[in-house]
């Protein structure tokens, strides 16, 4: 946690909500200084540009807290909650740039697109938070006015920003290292080493030491990941880790020994391989020691992926699972599953080192499909019961090993990868709560939630409707939430690129809000509920009708009702109930008929004076859903000082036998209701007139 924190934290409790001017602003110096000096220090060559420009809007900011901190005189709320935005901003900003600075510089470089929407979406914020610092109310400089007043304009409009040479590095790198896609069938499976070196030096990996800390950085990588990433993201730093591990044994062994050795002398402990050509002949070699299976520790002829990450040949993992252990070898974890994904890029890397050392290239043997050959067989005698349980298993671990490779694939996939993998994981969520719950589990929820901020229509479209559909497992409504999911939705339902974008957001806030405590954190977002009220009036009849159910969702919490009716919804309903091409009469009445609980909506209702009639014609030809909410409606509108409405009631001709029809014929609800009403009604027309 950082220094400055605490001190924010135990200020806190001041009556205003908000933490003592002077304690905010010693934070905020504090961790501006901390942001700027110790990147400062420190050489970059990921994300260089974002890193700059962050430090340098930062560095601006802080002439701001030193002219506010030497005032004496208070400050207006609105500024004391901009400068505790700005606070969340910068640390966060911080944590992003020490991430960019000391962390591994080869991840950081196949996610350079996740990294750079994560400077965009903070400079985003900073623009939102000097909205509503309030510059003419404060004594500042002229200088200091005009360079916050420039910082807010710019944060405003700034784009996302991906540096193209980034972006040509990434892709340089993952044709060096998977030659094997290349169509050139000579190179296909060979790894030019001194193209890799010259790759890495670029992003800063020009000696021995510098591979080892990178080595060791991917490593802490790895572990951060273990519980986040899933799976294949794991695996895909670990096929990192293999790649620079040769590549610092090739390039320094090779310096060492002379350019022109073509012969490398990599360092192993030494092993006996049979040749092939000859059964009573055994040669020495060296091997590295990331080609040795640990199960085995011979050369891996198909090495694979367990679910902790670690690699294995298959022949000797599968036995080990087989003889009934749930456990790595290695590391003794616990496997989630048991699903073994082949590990390309090091076996790319060991037929290289065979054919460079002319050595027979071990081809995986049969024994493991002859053992599940022969386990099938016997198998065929179990009952029915049996095997569906076997298929059900076999296909939740397909629908694990799918769900991996996606999340892999959004973590550090191109735009185009990132659209396929999200459209997928879209389909896959749509149907069986158990697919819900792998595609979550392998940690697809976090990158979901950032891709809803992607400036490409189909992946935030992709991403909005499959954090939806993940969404109806009740667990993962926890989850979406505790990745901060809502205020991207929110922006989704508000700014969303196409109108299907919209409505699903619009749904999935819905779908959020079945969780009692989630109503009361969405309605608390200012633009929550007038983004939905916009989308009843613009959105096609599915829109109309996810808006006005997340509507009705969020009203059930009393506070939210108030929030409703100032956004203006009831005249938009009440319009929705004269249209009959609208198709949402029935979400229309049951929103209404719960805004009749707070009396700004019972007075806003009243207020029209077709809804009457309008109620009566409901009463005849409208569902059964319908007239339940249509009785209420009218009941609401008599009651504490209705006269008016039950006037009107009494007037029209077709009231009285609608009500006498619906206490006679209609639901138990609607039948007690209607009766209630008649002797409303009754005690209206027997009270004494006042003499004129």
């Amino acid at each position: 946690m950082d220094a400055a924190l605490p001190t924010l934290m135990a200020s806190s409790s001041s009556s205003s909500g908000f933490p003592p001017t002077g304690s905010l602003l010693e934070s905020l110096i504090h961790i501006s200084n901390e942001a700027t000096t110790s990147a400062e220090k420190l050489p970059s060559s990921i994300q260089v540009k974002n890193v700059s420009t962050m430090i340098r809007r930062i560095k601006l900011l802080s002439s701001l807290y030193e002219e506010i901190q030497e005032e004496d005189s208070p400050l207006p709320p609105s500024s004391i909650l901009c400068l505790t935005e700005l606070f969340s901003v910068i640390k966060r900003a911080k944590l992003l740039i020490q991430d960019c600075k000391e962390g591994s510089a080869l991840w950081n470089l196949m996610r350079t697109e996740l990294v750079s929407n994560q400077f965009h979406v903070l400079v985003k914020e900073l623009g939102r938070a000097l909205d509503i610092l309030p510059l003419s109310l404060l004594n500042l400089t002229v200088d200091t006015r005009e360079q916050v007043e420039l910082l807010h304009k710019q944060a405003k409009r700034v784009e996302l920003f991906v540096d193209p040479r980034e972006i040509q590095t990434k892709q340089e790198l993952l044709q060096v290292v998977a030659p094997r896609n290349q169509k050139n069938s000579k190179d296909k499976g060979f790894i030019d080493f001194d193209k890799l070196g010259g790759i890495l030096s670029r992003i800063g990996l020009r000696s021995s030491s510098d591979y080892e800390q990178e080595i060791a950085k991917l490593g802490a990588e790895a572990e951060k990941q273990a519980g986040t990433g899933g799976l294949i993201v794991v695996s895909s730093i670990n096929n990192l880790i293999t790649v620079v591990s040769l590549a610092k044994s090739t390039i320094f062994t090779k310096e060492e020994n002379g350019k022109g050795n073509e012969n490398l002398r990599l360092r192993s402990a030494s092993f006996r391989l049979q040749d092939q050509s000859s059964s009573s002949q055994s040669i020495i070699f060296n091997i590295p020691d990331e080609f040795r299976c640990p199960i085995s520790l011979d050369l891996m002829g198909d090495p694979v992926i367990v679910a902790s990450g670690h690699t294995y040949d298959r022949n000797s993992i599968a036995q080990w699972i087989n003889s009934g252990h749930h456990t790595c070898p290695k590391s003794g974890q616990r496997l989630i599953h048991m699903a073994l994904i082949p590990n390309y890029a090091l076996k790319s890397l060991i037929h290289q080192w065979c054919q460079e050392n002319n050595i027979p290239i071990i081809e995986p043997t049969a024994s493991s499909s002859s053992s599940l050959d022969r386990s099938n067989s016997k198998r065929k005698s179990c009952d029915n019961a049996i095997d569906h349980v076997s298929a059900t298993k076999t296909a939740m671990d397909a629908v694990k090993m799918t769900a991996e490779f996606l999340v892999g694939k959004l973590a550090t996939g191109s735009p185009d990868i990132q659209r396929q993998a999200a459209y997928e994981l879209r389909l896959l969520a749509k149907t069986g709560m158990d697919n819900r719950r792998i595609i979550a589990e392998a940690g697809a929820i976090p990158f979901l939630v950032t891709l809803l901020g992607s400036p490409d229509q189909r992946i935030q479209e992709n991403a909005v409707t499959a954090l939806l559909n993940l969404s109806i497992l009740e667990n993962n409504k926890i989850l979406i939430m505790a990745a901060g999911a809502i205020d991207n939705i929110i922006d989704v339902l508000r700014l969303g690129k196409t109108m299907e974008t919209r409505e699903n957001a619009a749904a999935a806030i819905f779908s959020l809000s079945m969780i009692d405590e989630f109503k009361v954190i969405i309605g608390s977002r200012p633009r929550a509920i007038p983004a939905l009220v916009t989308l009843l009036k613009d959105g096609s009849t599915d829109g109309k009708r996810d808006a006005a159910t997340a509507l009705f969702n969020l009203a059930l919490y009393n506070v939210n009702m108030v929030t409703v009716v100032a956004a203006g919804a009831v005249p938009l309903f009440i319009d929705l109930l004269m249209d009959d091409t609208a198709g949402i009469t029935d979400n229309a009445l049951s929103v209404l008929a719960l805004l009749l609980g707070c009396s700004e909506g019972l007075e806003e209702i009243r207020k029209n004076g077709v809804l009457v009639p309008l109620l009566i014609d409901l009463l005849r030809f409208g569902s059964p859903k319908g007239k339940e909410s249509s009785i209420t409606l009218l009941l609401g509108l008599c009651k504490d000082g209705g006269e008016e409405v039950a006037k009107r009631l009494l007037i029209n001709p077709r009231s009285i036998p609608c009500l006498q029809s619906l206490a006679s014929d209609g639901s138990l609800k609607a039948r007690r209701k209607a009766d209630a009403l008649l002797r409303l009604l009754n005690r209206c027309c027997s009270q004494p007139r006042n003499p004129v």
